[in-house]
């Protein structure tokens, strides 16, 4: 016991030492801001490897690999679809069934999924994230749009390494351009709290046409993701505060509760388009002398 003592009378200033260090290495992963606390929680090696290896043997069980074939290849269908109705509506007057058939191919050439699994997820919070287990050496960057077989997941936030996190279209800083299937009309979809199943689209014009039970995919506006991406279905309308415009109660087709198997949107078009905008924004600054 007294060599107990002895030591700690010794040693005192180091355990003091690694206390207060222990302490104040607390308080910043507590307090520190929205960006470090993402990186330090869900994006780092170490975290990463531990959620990635929890979900691993969740989808051992859930015949990971199949799911993922089919997550890939609902994704490619639907943007297939979206490219034939696309082609079909501009060209069903001047030409037959082998020009479309020609003109799909280019369209899907820019398209390329980056398959990935889902290692850690919330859907309670008001800013909800997930981290996938791809990352900067797999070709995946921020701004990336990220879906699953049933439709929209999120937009890419932050990559690492190895892993990536990525904003969940149930986050209140999600903001993703949609439209009215076949009808033209585009607003922007939001998460108010609540169910994960259900959000809204905001902005819709009081001339446009449609009916309860139509469906909202993504517009391609906002160069996080190619046109024609399932959103959801219209649940229904209702006027938006300042009453110039509807706001849609849309039915989520993502199952935000049960991600496993999702999918990086790595489409060239929606780099052309960031760097356009890129320049853009640049050339509209103010010059100083």
């Amino acid at each position: 016991m007294r060599n107990l003592i002895e030591f700690l009378k010794k040693y005192h200033y180091w355990f003091l030492f690694v206390l207060l260090e222990v302490v104040s290495l607390v308080l910043v992963f507590q307090y520190n801001n929205y960006q470090g606390s993402v990186w330090f929680t869900s994006a780092n090696y170490l975290s990463g490897l531990t959620l990635e290896t929890d979900a691993w043997l969740h989808s051992f069980v859930g015949q990971g690999d199949a799911n993922q074939m089919l997550t890939e290849r609902n994704l490619l269908l639907e943007r297939e679809v979206a490219l034939l109705r696309e082609q079909l509506s501009e060209e069903r007057h001047k030409h037959d069934s082998t020009y479309v058939d020609k003109g799909i191919t280019p369209g899907l050439e820019a398209y390329k999924l980056i398959p990935a699994k889902v290692i850690s997820n919330s859907i309670n919070k008001a800013d909800n994230l997930l981290t996938i287990d791809k990352g900067r050496y797999d070709g995946v960057h921020p701004d990336m749009g990220v879906a699953c077989g049933n439709g929209v997941v999120g937009v890419v936030y932050m990559s690492s390494r190895h892993y990536s996190v990525v904003l969940s279209a149930l986050n209140f800083r999600s903001n993703i351009s949609c439209t009215v299937k076949g009808k033209g009309y585009f607003g922007y979809l939001h998460w108010s709290g609540g169910p994960s199943d259900i959000a809204y689209v905001d902005d819709i014009p009081r001339h446009a046409l449609f009916e309860n039970g139509d469906t909202i995919t993504t517009s391609g506006y906002s160069s996080m993701f190619p046109p024609g991406v399932m959103v959801g279905t219209i649940l229904s309308k209702e006027d938006s505060r300042d009453g110039l415009s509807y706001r849609l109660k849309v039915k989520m087709t993502t199952d935000f509760g049960n991600l496993r198997d999702v999918c990086v949107i790595d489409d060239a078009a929606v780099k052309e388009q960031l760097e356009l905008l890129r320049q853009v924004t640049d050339s509209l600054k103010p010059q100083t002398n």
